[in-house]
């Protein structure tokens, strides 16, 4: 399959200019209907991205997707809000193009879309589950507490502490993705803040 195929987005009528400068409001109404119309599809961009994590073990008792499932259902099903369940059924979504920065990358994804405690604890995620095994690599274990005046830092240790570093049990009988898949389109429906929002909202 070409990629005109998994991209149909990229066909149809184009803008004109060979250098941005040169562009017109014509050129820029086309892109802005094609950014509407691809963007509208994030959500299941991410959820075929985290199909990816399924049978990736790294050494670990379960794969990196059912860890994800377990992590989104523990907090699933303490009550949590859907923007907190997708956040704890993504965070590590990063860790097949972002291997030295995984919540980075997964913190990218989530920024346009949750409240910024959310934001910042997947962003910091990492140094924070680090206080349960760093130390057994010869890393710094305390390495969260760097961040302790910050106003997320119990936000954070909360959720590695009863979701993200809990997820890690073979018979822990997770909800499926098909089940979180509605959650993550609508948390991803529409952008809470984005350098591009304004496009959508014009169109």
């Amino acid at each position: 399959m070409g990629v005109e195929q998994k991209l149909p987005h990229a066909q149809g009528e184009a803008a004109k200019f060979r250098e941005m400068k040169e562009g017109t409001a014509e050129d820029w109404a086309i892109i802005g209907s094609h950014f509407k119309d691809f963007a509208g599809g994030v959500a299941d961009r991410v959820l075929d991205h985290l199909r990816l994590l399924k049978g990736d073990y790294g050494g670990f008792p379960i794969c990196r997707l059912e860890h994800s499932l377990q992590t989104a259902t523990r907090a699933y099903r303490d009550g949590r809000d859907e923007q907190y369940v997708v956040m704890a059924l993504l965070h590590d979504i990063g860790d097949t193009l972002g291997s030295y920065n995984h919540p980075d990358v997964a913190a990218a994804i989530l920024k346009p879309f949750v409240r910024e405690e959310l934001y910042w604890t997947c962003l910091h995620h990492g140094h924070f589950q680090g206080y349960y095994y760093f130390h057994y690599l010869g890393m710094d274990r305390d390495s969260r507490e760097q961040f302790r005046d910050n106003p997320h830092f119990d936000f954070c240790a909360e959720f590695c502490e009863k979701y993200d570093q809990a997820a890690f049990d073979p018979d822990y009988e997770s909800e499926s993705l098909e089940f979180f898949e509605p959650m993550v389109h609508r948390v991803m429906a529409r952008p809470l803040a984005s350098l591009y929002k304004f496009t959508e909202d014009a169109a």
